[in-house]
């Protein structure tokens, strides 16, 4: 029974100095699964060679809502290219990011619609990034994500809104942040929604679980988001991990 981390960013240059080494310990580190995630337009065909090169790994494909000013017609063509890819699995790191500028909403918008139309004319999952971008979001989805399935990536949002995804048939992304002793609304999201809607994700190099807080995150800290939803639900750490696997496996058609 191995872990599957459903997001990772491994082409970051935080991992250039041990990459090889890090990838090559995940199976003592009891990790059999991991998606690598691209994050700007550079980073799909590197997300897509790594996935080619390890046998473990599969890709995702799209820019992250505070890279989309980066898209033109002709990027985003070459990027729907990588989509046949066998090792691509899902189109993303895509969404609405408010949190650091207020100029870009549309540009993010527009961006992030094509990126679902994409998904849903190559039958792929989605990862969806969303930051201080709730209702927004939320909108766009019921709009525009009908039919698609996915995760909402790195959830941070009310255990509401969490049940209104998984009615709307996607998983919530649970990674360090879970551990954190502040994070109640993560902690009370993971104890109201059901174990089978629940996929774990390290979104390494960051946010990296406790006792490693603050410091690069990979997926062999992985575990203690498995340990910390295990005792938020009162079960063992291999239903977890068994569990969250098996839900994995379903949302990337693996």
């Amino acid at each position: 029974m191995m872990i599957f981390d459903t997001h990772a960013h491994y082409d970051d240059e935080q991992f250039d100095t041990d990459r090889e080494e890090l990838l090559t310990s995940m199976e003592e580190n009891n990790v059999g699964t991991i998606v690598n995630v691209s994050a700007t337009f550079d980073s799909c065909a590197r997300v897509t060679k790594m996935a080619l090169k390890y046998p473990f790994m599969y890709a995702a494909v799209g820019v992250h809502p505070d890279e989309v000013g980066a898209l033109d017609d002709e990027k985003f063509a070459k990027m729907e290219s990588l989509l046949s890819e066998e090792k691509v699995v899902a189109v993303g790191e895509i969404g609405l990011d408010y949190y650091w500028d207020n100029e870009s909403h549309d540009l993010q918008k527009e961006w992030f619609i094509r990126q679902l139309d994409l998904a849903r004319k190559h039958d792929l999952p989605v990862l969806i990034h969303s930051r201080e971008a709730a209702a927004d979001t939320m909108a766009i989805m019921k709009e525009h994500a009908q039919g698609l399935g996915g995760v909402i990536h790195c959830y941070s949002y009310s255990k509401e809104m969490a049940k209104e995804y998984v009615k709307m048939r996607f998983y919530i992304g649970i990674g360090g942040v879970v551990t954190f002793k502040n994070a109640r609304k993560v902690k009370e999201t993971v104890e109201d929604i059901p174990l089978t809607s629940i996929v774990l994700e390290t979104d390494c190099p960051y946010l990296a679980p406790e006792p490693y807080r603050g410091k690069r995150n990979n997926s062999a800290y992985i575990r203690y988001v498995a340990e910390e939803i295990a005792k938020i639900k009162g079960i063992s750490c291999e239903e977890v991990i068994a569990q969250t696997e098996e839900n994995a496996r379903k949302m990337y058609h693996l």
